[in-house]
């Protein structure tokens, strides 16, 4: 006989099993555990896969095996980390979007994945909010507007007003660089020409290194960039950094304004990034699974590499990063439809 079926019904099937078959497991060893305690008691009993919808190397991707090997501690199994980038980190997150929803695949999901490519694409193979069950939020870093210095120097631009009022003057002379359509460089720039009704030219690059060397060289005027690639930047007096485009200021630049205290608002656009499995995965091991990551985020290497990247994250539970998700999508919404961006 053959059986089918929907994706909902497969999952809540699977999700159900695999609790009956723990709580069984451990009911053998102990009649009187509640059925909750049972199933996290149980898992895990193999190592678990970590999937980073991004190519080695890069902040998200340094953090994840950091995490996944602090974490180890907790779980008693292996985490390994699988990069599988592509699309925006559309492929990667839809490997765990359709993983059994057993806790074993997990993805380290960010702004892009969960709230802004559902705008951005003109389709994607996952629902950001349905498919996933949120575990931690990892980090939550400011981007900061950079503008290369000489350009600055030559002609006299100090503030952010002093950009507004150049560009007025100057419509369609001025330019900035992102990371590719559709970035958080790309739609903080669209937010800010927006907001402020100047005429400035967009120029897409193949990723944050090559728009930052373009800056560097004056091929580009200012760009977005996350606090944390930019800060060497910063402290080299290589670039001037004008403002952070979240609603508070970071520490590491504390005498930089934000976008707001600069006059431009509403502006809160940064970049955050967090653990995710798949929906389904039933609540002990999700709270296990979350359990196990903040103790990992509370190590003092974790703290440092946090405190480097200019991360202001709060712990979270997974149901308050579950609304974060959510609350990010909605306003990405708007920010995406602001900016015209659209990738096929």
């Amino acid at each position: 006989m053959k059986i089918s079926f929907r994706r909902g019904t497969q999952r809540a099937f699977f999700a159900g099993l695999i609790a009956c078959l723990l709580a069984i497991q451990v009911q053998a060893q102990s009649s009187v555990i509640p059925d909750t305690a049972a199933v996290a008691l149980a898992w895990p009993v193999k190592p678990l896969r970590f999937v980073v919808p991004y190519p080695p190397g890069g902040p998200l991707d340094t953090m994840a095996r950091l995490l996944a090997e602090k974490a180890k501690a907790s779980l008693g199994q292996s985490v390994i980390v699988e990069n599988k980038p592509g699309a925006g980190g559309n492929i990667g997150a839809d490997v765990v979007a359709k993983a059994l929803p057993d806790g074993y695949t997990l993805v380290m999901g960010a702004v892009a994945t969960h709230a802004i490519n559902p705008w951005l694409f003109a389709s994607i193979p996952y629902d950001s909010v349905k498919d996933f069950a949120p575990v931690a939020l990892v980090a939550s870093v400011p981007n900061v507007l950079v503008i290369n210095k000489d350009f600055a120097n030559k002609h006299s631009i100090a503030t952010l007003n002093d950009l507004v009022v150049y560009a007025r003057a100057h419509p369609g002379e001025m330019n900035y660089g992102s990371g590719g359509s559709g970035s958080a460089g790309h739609l903080a720039g669209e937010l800010l020409r927006a907001r402020t009704q100047i005429n400035v030219v967009h120029i897409p690059y193949q990723g944050a290194s090559p728009a930052q060397l373009a800056l560097l060289s004056g091929q580009s005027n200012f760009m977005f960039d996350n606090l944390a690639a930019a800060a060497g930047l910063i402290n080299d007096g290589k670039v001037i950094p004008l403002a952070v485009t979240t609603t508070t200021r970071a520490e590491m630049l504390s005498q930089v304004p934000t976008m707001q205290e600069a006059g431009v608002k509403p502006f809160d656009i940064g970049t955050w990034f967090g653990v995710f499995t798949t929906a389904g995965t039933p609540v002990a091991v999700v709270d296990a699974l979350h359990q196990a990551f903040q103790a990992a985020l509370r190590d003092p290497l974790a703290q440092e590499r946090l405190k480097a990247m200019g991360s202001n994250a709060t712990a979270l539970t997974a149901a308050e990063f579950s609304s974060m998700v959510i609350a990010e999508r909605e306003k990405y919404q708007e920010i995406v439809k602001l900016s015209g961006a659209q990738v096929n």
